[in-house]
């Protein structure tokens, strides 16, 4: 056949036979009912049999397959008789003489007789190693290929929200860094004033190289030729990458790895460092595996590089913010002041949030908590501008609503299109006094001094600069009284307000932990930090200010309690009767509750339905011999009590007649602006 095949090819004739044969392609004959095959020499050819030797039996045509390959071919044969079925196909793996596997395809027509029996197949077989392995070759290039596209896809996608440097380090180290370089293990170093500082390490094993974090950026070290040299190293020899670089040498037992790519980060003609890939299981780079590579850290330089940018126009615009704040907090007489300034942790957001304490003439002092329009630099230089200028006006002394009137007119007059909100107090700690003034920002709360916290009710302005824009600079002044242990918290929106949602909640959230905190101002303002800065205050610049008077506990002889009751307050009036209640039965005086009470109530009325504030109360034990107790109401009219003789249908005028009947003496003074009613209830003197 052979000889007839190459006389045909000269002669230029090649018939059907010949071209299959060529093809290495046979055909074969199978005699169900006799049990023989027949199969030309071409099909013999590529099941590997002899010619000569072929017995025609069916087994030793496949007597070189693998049993593995032998059943799973007789059994495509017997489903394909068994079912009724007209054809099959199968490929098949035969070994070869030199051992290499010869992939075979075969596919057979079933004849059938007229009962639908089977009794002959007659098919083709052919060589079809070629084609099967450029398949498997084509998919796994393929595959690979998507596996490099992933791995960039995945890397630029989870870069691509790094914002900091810090934010870049941690889309490469933290979970599915490494799978996402198809890498196992990273180290990260940028040159920093002439060193090769490693700012990120991930790997097992690597943390061996601690000790070689921050070098000078000279040669001997393989990240470092790369960074001088701009040119990347492939090693595909661990040992001979030590031989190479013997500062490697005392590493070499603990760095599980096989090979390394080390790469520069270029950006824009710039080298901003260089990285390194570490790999376990390879031994050789191809083409591709070294672009992808390259491909990689070209990707991280440009995250690096807008990261860089990021961090130091970041750092320039809170060093320009942190300069407008004040420096230090002045110590008060009679209190104690907590700040905490918080810068938002992600974007741009270096904004005009801003506090001061403002010593004043008389022993005053004045707290002011204020936000600028905008997050940029911006707004952080317009705050330092108008914290000067309304630190000016409150120096001179001037009553709150015309301190924000000016500070309104000075931002007005600066021609920025920015606005500011702020709440500005002037508070006297020797009396606890507090006028407030509230120009489009929150208002502050008050911590009472049974954990109670309130939120005043301030009538606000128009914000700083607008209401100068529209004429309307009345800035209504509320006055407020803070009782000895008492505390007045004022901030920012930032603090309590979440992005979309809703900023009552987040007052509400504020009350109760005010309410649960330590009493202390600088305990508190630390617990309100970390309460809060973690869950809102993370998107927004946060000023924070507590102001606490001191608290007045007497002696453990003569203990001494202070409340405050607010005019507004429907719950203080009974609030404050059992307060003082409670506050004798833990004294030891509980016989003299009920009278105690009963004055209170008494004493707080006249205050709350006859003035127009609120009132103090003091409730103290006198330190003599024979313990009695004392009450004090203060308020803010300087109108005094009268007697009078009510008849039997009056309502009221009562008064003094039951503070007659059940205090052992009692009285009136003058208290600055108002004055005080006192009375003292214990024993008589007889008794005594």
């Amino acid at each position: 056949m052979r000889g007839m095949t190459d006389n045909r090819a000269h002669s230029g004739e090649i018939g059907q036979p010949e071209r299959l044969a060529m093809n290495r392609t046979g055909s074969f004959d199978w005699d169900l009912d006799a049990g023989t095959i027949d199969v030309d020499e071409a099909g013999l050819l590529v099941f590997g049999v002899a010619p000569g030797t072929f017995d025609s039996r069916p087994g030793s045509l496949v007597r070189r397959l693998d049993q593995e390959e032998r059943i799973r071919l007789e059994g495509v044969i017997k489903e394909a008789l068994s079912s009724g079925r007209s054809s099959y196909a199968a490929h098949f793996r035969i070994p070869l003489d030199d051992g290499s596997p010869q992939w075979t395809h075969v596919q057979a027509r079933i004849l059938r007789d007229r009962e639908d029996r089977a009794h002959r197949i007659v098919g083709i077989v052919r060589d079809a190693t070629f084609e099967v392995t450029h398949s498997t070759f084509v998919l796994e290039l393929e595959k690979r290929r998507k596996r490099q596209t992933n791995m960039v896809e995945r890397t630029t996608q989870a870069l691509s929200r790094a914002v900091t440097v810090d934010d870049v380090t941690a889309a490469l180290t933290g979970p599915g860094g490494l799978a996402r370089l198809g890498a196992d293990g990273f180290a990260l170093g940028l040159v920093e004033n002439g060193s090769l500082n490693i700012i990120a390490l991930s790997g097992d094993s690597l943390d061996v190289l601690e000790d070689l974090r921050v070098r000078r950026l000279e040669r001997g070290m393989p990240l470092a030729e790369t960074v001088l040299s701009g040119r990347p190293l492939f090693s595909s020899s661990f040992q001979e990458l030590v031989r190479n670089y013997p500062v490697l040498a005392p590493y070499a037992g603990q760095l599980r790895f096989r090979a390394a790519a080390y790469l520069p980060l270029v950006a824009q003609a710039r080298t901003l460092g260089g990285m390194a890939l570490f790999y376990r299981g390879r031994t050789a780079f191809s083409a591709d595996e070294r672009n992808l590579t390259l491909g990689l850290a070209a990707i991280v330089a440009q995250s690096l590089q807008r990261a860089i940018l990021f961090d130091e126009e970041r750092e320039l615009a809170t060093g320009l913010q942190a300069a407008m704040l004040p420096r230090r907090i002045p110590t008060v007489d009679g209190g104690e002041i907590a700040v905490r300034y918080h810068s938002a942790w992600s974007g741009r957001q270096v904004g005009g949030d801003w506090y001061d304490v403002i010593p004043l003439p008389k022993s005053r002092v004045g707290i002011v908590v204020g936000d600028v329009q905008g997050h940029d630099t911006h707004a952080a230089a317009i705050m330092g501008q108008l914290r000067i200028a309304l630190r000016a006006y409150a120096g001179e002394g001037h009553a709150p609503s015309t301190v924000l009137a000016r500070a309104s007119r000075f931002l007005a007059e600066l021609d920025t299109e920015r606005f500011a909100t702020c709440t500005y107090a002037q508070v006297d700690l020797d009396t606890g006094t507090v006028r407030a003034v509230r120009a489009g920002h929150l208002g502050p709360l008050i911590r009472h001094t049974d954990g109670r916290v309130g939120q005043p009710k301030l009538p606000g302005g128009l914000p700083l600069g607008i209401a100068s824009v529209f004429g309307d600079e009345e800035f209504p002044e509320t006055r407020l009284d803070l009782v000895p242990g008492e505390t007045l918290v004022m901030c920012t929106d930032g603090l309590v307000e979440e992005p979309g949602g809703d900023i009552e909640e987040g007052i509400e959230a504020l009350e109760r932990a005010v309410g649960s905190g330590p009493p202390g101002a600088e305990a508190l303002a630390d617990h309100l930090s970390e309460r809060f800065w973690e869950r809102w205050g993370a998107g927004d610049d946060v000023a924070l200010l507590v102001l606490r008077r001191s608290p007045d506990p007497g002696t453990p002889r003569a203990p001494r309690i202070h409340q405050y009751i607010h005019q507004a307050d429907p719950q203080g009036l009974s609030e404050a009767r059992a307060v003082v209640r409670r506050a004798l039965r833990d004294w030891g005086l509980r016989e003299f509750a009920d009278d105690a009470e009963l004055v209170t109530g008494e004493l707080l009325g006249n205050v709350l339905l006859h003035t127009e504030g609120g009132a103090v109360l003091t409730l103290e034990v006198l330190p003599e011999p024979v313990r009695r107790v004392r009450l004090a109401v203060q308020d803010r009219s300087s109108a005094w009590p009268r007697r009078r003789t009510p008849g039997e249908a009056a309502t009221g005028g009562r008064g003094l007649l039951l503070l007659d009947a059940l205090a052992l003496r009692w009285g009136v003074e003058p208290r600055g602006e108002g004055k005080a009613v006192w009375c003292e209830i214990g024993p008589s003197p007889r008794q005594g």
